[in-house]
């Protein structure tokens, strides 16, 4: 059984924030261990497919790479922190065709 959720939205507010979902009023934990929203993203992104050793095929959207992405009902880099949490995922995208949509 995980200890953490996999939602990938919760753990980028984890990152940016160091903060719990659930004590967003809270001091931060460990503060001076936040990170950039560049660096959250990246991390859940091209980060994970270099780890997996799949940054040539994964991680970014460029030519020869699979299209899987995401659409958010929000931009990240723009909104403030503490609406992270209230972002949705409007359509998911696995191989170049929508899977999902909100």
């Amino acid at each position: 059984m995980p200890v953490e959720t996999c939602d990938p939205l919760k753990g980028i507010y984890a990152a940016v924030t160091r903060r719990r979902e659930t004590e967003p009023e809270a001091d931060p934990w460990y503060p001076d261990q936040r990170v950039s929203m560049q660096e959250a993203v990246y991390g859940y992104t091209l980060g994970a497919a270099y780890a997996a050793y799949q940054e040539q095929f994964q991680g970014s959207l460029s030519v020869g790479k699979v299209a899987d992405a995401v659409v958010l009902s929000q931009d990240l880099f723009t909104v403030p922190e503490k609406d992270i949490l209230d972002t949705k995922v409007d359509y998911t995208i696995v191989g170049g065709k929508p899977v999902f949509v909100r």
